[in-house]
């Protein structure tokens, strides 16, 4: 659907770029609700869903600085995403061996488990993107590259 209809949008837009800017925009918030309604099913939200990742992907306990780097929304608060994901038992706290100040964050077996089934799943989170060729993704993906620089 074109942005224009989307957004019931009668005049054309000033410029091709206010145009990019506005779809961007939208499309974004299009793609965290597909994203949302897919992770209420676990009970999780996608900031969550963020971290365990992070910390699985890191193969070993992993501070919330550490955490903080890579989660892809930069506003979160990595450590109140921490503590809940905690709470729901599928991380586990550890004081750093190296920095006693510091907190490890492990994923526990249920956590484990749950980014399993998740997996098992991912086929319906990637169908978001289904009207784009694998080529189309790539290039979608090249030119967001650029655009950040």
């Amino acid at each position: 659907m074109k942005i224009e209809k989307a957004i019931k949008q009668n005049r054309p837009f000033k410029t091709p770029y206010h145009k990019a800017a506005v779809n961007l925009i939208f499309t974004s918030n299009w793609l965290n609700d597909q994203h949302r309604s897919f992770f209420k099913h676990y009970d999780l939200t996608r900031k969550q869903f963020n971290v365990l990742r992070i910390v699985k992907g890191a193969g070993e306990p992993i501070s919330t600085a550490a955490i903080r780097e890579r989660l892809l929304d930069k506003m979160s608060d990595a450590s109140r995403v921490v503590d809940r994901l905690e709470k729901k038992d599928l991380v586990s706290k550890q004081t750093c061996p190296s920095d006693k100040r510091l907190v490890d964050i492990a994923l526990t077996k249920k956590g484990g488990a749950l980014l399993e089934k998740i997996a098992k799943k991912d086929n319906q989170l990637g169908a978001v993107l289904k009207n784009l060729s694998e080529k189309e993704a790539t290039q979608l993906s090249n030119l967001l590259d650029k655009m950040r620089g």
